[in-house]
């Protein structure tokens, strides 16, 4: 998740009881609950460097005790066995959440680079958002209610509460959601043969609308489910059709550029873009399908093959459409 999420929850996780730890418990959780997230410093490296570190070994479970050191060190809490607890469970927050997303995690590295994912959220989730500003700015509203009607206020703990509650039901309600959403996928009949892979991603907004994902032979459909109604035609599907194996394909799928996103995703869409001109060279393009529909070319990778030579020129990873600059081989 984003790391407003990650700090909000941090913040109520010590509102709802963990603040009778330690000392500077709201501290040491908001820092737990970012700490895996250091990692961010292989950007520096560039674009590549950081996919590949991306929610790796800071975000293994069997690097969780160093991860929860961090803030306890920063806290100057060091000396209290409680702040260890706390910073831990800040760190798993951070996990999980992570977890729940497309992005995915890879929960065993350095041990394995395999990723885990379950696909109920998207990375920014606006009801998660929502529900945790709100939390937060409760104590501040229920004083000044309080003020006006000569009233104790002991606001706080219990919305904190309350919204670690609606997090947790949440994401079980979408992951209820989402294996509704696999299912309406997989007793389908597609023209062309059967899925090798299926995937159901979560909406931005509406937990009942899903985008179905399906690998099928030489091409890949994109889908729109609606859990509200039961009407999902699997003939209404958008069609993306794979790259014809070659030369150029298969060069591409060598270089390490290209190859950082083919560790990363089990779902790309390839293709291969002639230049105009004889003898001009071949864009050979993976996109990861998780994160936007192919032609918006979210999470792709883009090597120039030379057509005589068979060599990739340069390559480059874009993150966010074609404007990332190349990088010479």
């Amino acid at each position: 998740m984003d790391n407003l999420t990650h700090t909000l929850t941090g913040l109520m996780l010590s509102r709802a009881g963990l603040h009778r730890l330690t000392p500077r418990a709201s501290l040491i959780l908001m820092l737990a609950a970012n700490a895996p997230d250091i990692d961010v410093v292989s950007l520096l490296g560039g674009t590549a460097v950081h996919l590949e570190w991306r929610r790796g070994c800071t975000h293994g479970l069997p690097s969780l005790p160093l991860m929860a050191a961090l803030p306890v060190l920063a806290a100057g809490m060091w000396r209290t066995p409680g702040a260890w607890v706390a910073s831990s469970i800040g760190v798993l927050s951070h996990l999980l959440l992570d977890w729940i997303n497309v992005y995915g995690i890879r929960l065993l590295s350095p041990i394995s680079q395999e990723w885990f994912r379950l696909d109920i959220t998207t990375v920014i989730d606006p009801w998660i958002w929502m529900v945790l500003l709100a939390a937060v700015a409760w104590p501040a509203l229920a004083r000044l209610v309080s003020s006006e009607i000569g009233a104790k206020s002991q606001a706080g703990g219990g919305m904190a509460v309350f919204a670690l509650a609606f997090v947790l039901l949440y994401n079980g309600g979408r992951a209820v959601l989402h294996s509704r959403a696999m299912a309406t996928l997989d007793a389908r009949v597609y023209q062309g043969g059967v899925p090798r892979q299926i995937a159901a991603l979560p909406h931005h907004l509406n937990p009942l609308r899903w985008r179905g994902v399906v690998e099928l032979p030489g091409r890949w459909e994109t889908h729109t489910i609606d859990l509200a109604r039961e009407d999902f035609d699997p003939k209404a599907g958008r069609v993306w059709y794979q790259a014809e194996p070659s030369a150029a394909v298969a060069s591409a799928r060598r270089d390490e550029t290209v190859a950082t996103l083919r560790r990363f995703s089990p779902m790309l869409w390839w293709r291969q873009v002639p230049s105009p001109g004889e003898g001009a060279p071949i864009e050979v393009k993976a996109t990861d399908l998780r994160f936007g529909e192919p032609n918006e070319e979210n999470f792709t990778a883009i090597a120039v093959v030379d057509v005589a030579t068979g060599l990739v020129r340069e390559s480059r990873l874009q993150m966010r459409g074609p404007n990332a600059p190349l990088v010479p081989h």
